[in-house]
């Protein structure tokens, strides 16, 4: 790392207390490999790197092995282990922000808001049709799939604004957007306004509120930092079990826009707390580049990146398509759009295991160990529902694939930190496959719904393409693995 001059500082990183240490010119800085544990001396517990997202409301930890101790690290010239969206870890200034408060609940009503909204669309997918008789599935699932692009893509440039310094602007821009988008839903008529008020005005207003929320939970939480994340993914349990009810309630009695309007007084409600109580911890800081292209070079990452577009490319295809399956295709036992909808309400709240428990596991034995089967899993599950003739089977389907889609969803941003040498370029990193799987989700359920009208009305063809694309991201996943066993010589049952 090159030589400087001694320099004297003090300075209180959270969980390492004071210390009064001595940068010396003469002492070479070792290279940060893996995630570093603590040390002896360190009042942090097993603190993971840890990484958040989006679908299904996304969030995962790492876990922290590899490497040296905290004395081996220069905190204060080493940039940020997480650049984006669990950005703001710590600063590097002097002055002490004190220690974590306790907090949470912004990012879980954030997360009800934007990953639950999403992960209800499957209502809307089956309702819209009676709105627009002459869209196809393809262009109903178009809306949805615009509304995701935006709050990962987006996500790339808030985060980073949000380590500048503009968390307080940046959200609420984005508050503005959600319920312009919300309530202007609610007056739609034709399929540009659906398109520009659900797709486009909502997907802007989860972009800039979701990351710079969960950026804010690392700050918040220091010993149990994962669970924390864990439990604000469960946002999206919350809002993707009310919104469904709400729907299936309100609608045939009061109509569509008022339902639409009730249901933006709830987030109206929860972002106007989130707005008044949210308050940053730490000072703004310097990021690094927005796009680290060398990283492709490293080819565990380039399989990594390749698995996380093929697994989103196929995920969402049962959270927009199961209600109208339930309706139309099945052989026996068609359900009532009243009775799709609790499968919607399944499927969303026994996420919830598959939210939090997989991160305790993946502590011990390592995210992509746990990932990959998960993935074979969603992939055999997606397969197996071709098989699938009546309401009961049906139900059990989607209660398994709830826990691993959901198992999916936080894991796969773990996932990173386990194949990441230096994690001082996790947070660019993350951000970069972020922006990939942004345009797997833009299209991977309206290409579903084209095979659909394309075959008269039949899902079988789209099921294949859900379950192999995500049978391709459990292999592009396993390769990455090998080439990461192969440069550090562990073997298959190794932490990775």
């Amino acid at each position: 790392m090159g030589t400087a001059e001694t320099e004297k500082t003090e300075f209180q990183h959270p969980g390492l207390g004071h210390h009064h240490g001595t940068h010396a010119a003469d002492k070479e800085a070792p290279p940060v490999e893996g995630i570093y544990s603590s040390g002896s001396g360190s009042d942090i517990e097993h603190t993971p790197g840890l990484t958040a997202t989006g679908a299904g409301g996304a969030l995962g930890a790492g876990t922290c092995d590899e490497g040296g101790s905290d004395d081996d690290i220069d905190l204060d010239r080493s940039p940020s282990v997480l650049d984006r969206v669990v950005s703001r870890v710590t600063s590097h200034s002097s002055i002490d922000p004190g220690p974590p408060p306790d907090g949470g609940w912004l990012a879980h009503f954030v997360i009800a808001n934007s990953w639950g909204w999403i992960n209800s669309f499957g209502v809307w997918q089956d309702y819209l049709p009676t709105i627009l008789p002459s869209r196809s599935a393809f262009e109903i699932s178009l809306i949805g799939s615009v509304t995701v692009f935006l709050l990962f893509f987006l996500g790339t440039f808030t985060g980073r604004l949000t380590d500048a310094g503009l968390f307080r602007p940046v959200f609420l821009i984005g508050s503005f957007f959600q319920m312009l988008g919300i309530f202007g839903t609610s007056f739609c008529t034709e399929y540009w306004h659906f398109m520009l008020a659900q797709g486009i005005c909502i997907g802007i207003g989860n972009g800039f509120v979701f990351c710079p929320a969960v950026s804010l939970v690392s700050t918040y939480f220091l010993k149990r930092r994962a669970l924390a994340l864990g439990l604000a993914a469960c946002g999206s349990v919350t809002g993707g079990l009310i919104f469904p009810v709400m729907a299936r309630e309100l609608l045939p009695t009061i109509g569509f826009p008022w339902t639409v309007r009730a249901i933006g007084f709830i987030q109206l409600g929860s972002l106007a707390i989130s707005n008044l109580l949210s308050k940053p911890r730490v000072k703004p800081r310097r990021t690094g580049p927005l796009v680290e292209f060398r990283a492709f070079k490293e080819m565990e990452y380039t399989f990594y990146a390749m698995a996380a577009f093929f697994f989103f490319w196929g995920l969402y295809f049962p959270f927009y398509y199961l209600a109208a399956f339930s309706r139309d295709a099945l052989a026996n036992d068609r359900l009532t759009f009243s009775a799709s909808l609790d499968l919607l309400l399944i499927m969303n709240g026994i996420g919830a295991i598959g939210r939090v428990a997989p991160n305790f596991v993946a502590d011990r034995v390592g995210a992509v160990n746990m990932l990959i089967p998960i993935c074979a899993a969603s992939s055999a599950l997606v397969l197996g529902w071709i098989g699938v003739r009546d309401s009961a089977g049906l139900y059990a389907w989607t209660a398994l694939y709830g826990v691993t889609a959901a198992g999916m969803q936080s894991l796969f941003p773990a996932a990173l930190s386990f194949l990441t040498t230096d994690l001082r370029r996790i947070g660019v990193r993350m951000g970069m496959v972020f922006t990939i799987v942004s345009f797997a989700v833009l299209t991977g359920p309206p290409i579903a719904g084209a095979i659909i009208d394309a075959n008269g009305g039949s899902y079988m063809g789209a099921q294949v393409f859900s379950g192999v694309s995500l049978a391709l991201g459990c292999a592009f996943l396993t390769c990455s693995k090998l080439v990461k066993m192969r440069k550090t010589g562990i073997g298959w049952k190794g932490k990775v």
